[in-house]
């Protein structure tokens, strides 16, 4: 079976469709400032497509009457048709990518709320700073005293270690002397008169 002329005019609008829509017409191709900030733009992508037509189920009309001659004329009725296609496309957003961060940026907002929360990966992230630096210093600061309490701790234990070694010997010489008692026997009998 032929084609249909229909097909032709569909297969003609996909195409060119087909030719003008790409990846890189949804996600753009990235750009690059001078200040190493690479931003690639996100676009809406529509598009329609209709086709129509009409044939007649006769191939001859008879006695078709032309009214500025009068006379009868057989015409051939031809297949009537048509196509037509629309695109259009809207940037939506932005990715903006910095040295270490990626934001999204949206193009337009239907609501404060939309904007809000296109702010609130950006709060949180500051936030994690804050509460990161915060338990940080708080770190350094436990880290501090613990060095502190210990450096006092073993000064005090220095100290009370001298202190009980100064005592023992301020003990040992207040103590008297102890007296040894030597006991003799004196033994008569191996005596003699003279």
């Amino acid at each position: 079976m032929a084609d249909h002329p229909i097909e032709g005019l569909m297969n003609t609008a996909m195409n060119n469709i087909q030719d003008m829509i790409d990846v890189n017409t949804i996600i753009g191709e990235p750009i690059e400032t001078s200040n190493n900030i690479i931003i690639i733009p996100i676009s809406k992508v529509s598009f329609g497509f209709a086709a129509g037509g009409s044939e007649f189920k006769g191939e001859t009309v008879n006695e078709y009457q032309k009214k500025d001659k009068e006379e009868a004329i057989q015409y051939r009725l031809p297949f009537g048709g048509g196509s037509g296609a629309a695109v259009s496309i809207n940037p939506v957003a932005f990715i903006v990518i910095q040295q270490n961060s990626a934001k999204l940026m949206s193009v337009s907002h239907s609501s404060a709320v939309d904007k809000l929360l296109d702010y609130i990966p950006e709060v949180i992230e500051k936030t994690n700073n804050m509460i990161n630096k915060c338990v940080q210093n708080k770190k350094e600061e436990t880290k501090k005293i613990i060095n502190h309490i210990e450096k006092t701790s073993k000064k005090i234990n220095e100290d009370m270690d001298k202190k009980i070694e100064k005592e023992k010997i301020m003990k040992e010489k207040e103590q008297p002397r102890e007296r040894i008692e030597y006991e003799y026997e004196y033994d008569e009998t191996g005596i003699e008169d003279d």
